[in-house]
């Protein structure tokens, strides 16, 4: 696919958890890395599953990141010749982050994205489904549905085995412990009374 030079862009990579955002993020950054840009990857300090100073994918792949609190501390480590910018885990950022993007990408920078556009619910999560639509590339991945194996677009909260209620809380940081990618017949999001 070809991809622009000498202008700023976004780029998005999202699916559910398990599609392979986090490797193809990680690949996309390493290509550049080895093209010699000047390359600059940001987490959220709330995500800390495998390492606090790495991006890490569920198949071990993993590049140095810096962790922030909130979108707006990226632009103090924004340099002059910085060319690249890679964000994982975008969904956990709160809605300054749409903004950052914008103006780095108008700044001449390749903004490249990933995370999850679902929360667990199956509705639009955090500030991801704005950046798709903002986005000049956008790449949409799917896992395998761990019940069926049909290709899965949702991803799916357990708490002990039992899908979680619509009312849980959205953020709830895990991995295989409480998650799992599923298709829309089985994925399954109870209502309580409360809903």
């Amino acid at each position: 696919m070809y991809r622009p030079m000498h202008h700023g862009y976004i780029e998005a990579i999202a699916g559910p958890m398990y599609s392979g955002k986090s490797e193809e993020l990680i690949r996309r950054l390493k290509r550049a890395q080895i093209a010699k840009q000047k390359v600059l990857i940001f987490k959220p300090a709330i995500d800390d599953r495998y390492c606090g100073e790495n991006i890490v994918s569920h198949n071990g792949s993993k590049l140095k990141a810096i962790r922030i609190h909130h979108s707006r501390e990226m632009m103090e480590y924004i340099e002059k010749d910085t060319q690249v910018v890679g964000i994982d885990e975008v969904q956990f950022f709160d809605d300054g982050i749409i903004e950052v993007c914008k103006n780095l990408a108008d700044g001449g920078i390749r903004v490249i994205v990933a995370g999850l556009d679902m929360d667990f619910r199956g509705e639009p999560f955090g500030p991801t489904p704005m950046l798709l639509t903002m986005a000049e590339f956008v790449d949409k991945l799917s896992a395998i549905c761990m019940v069926c194996g049909e290709p899965a677009h949702r991803t799916q909260r357990l708490i002990n085995g039992q899908p979680a209620k619509y009312t849980d809380p959205v953020i709830l940081v895990g991995a295989t412990e409480s998650y799992e990618a599923r298709c829309r017949l089985h994925h399954q999001v109870p209502k309580d009374d409360a809903r």
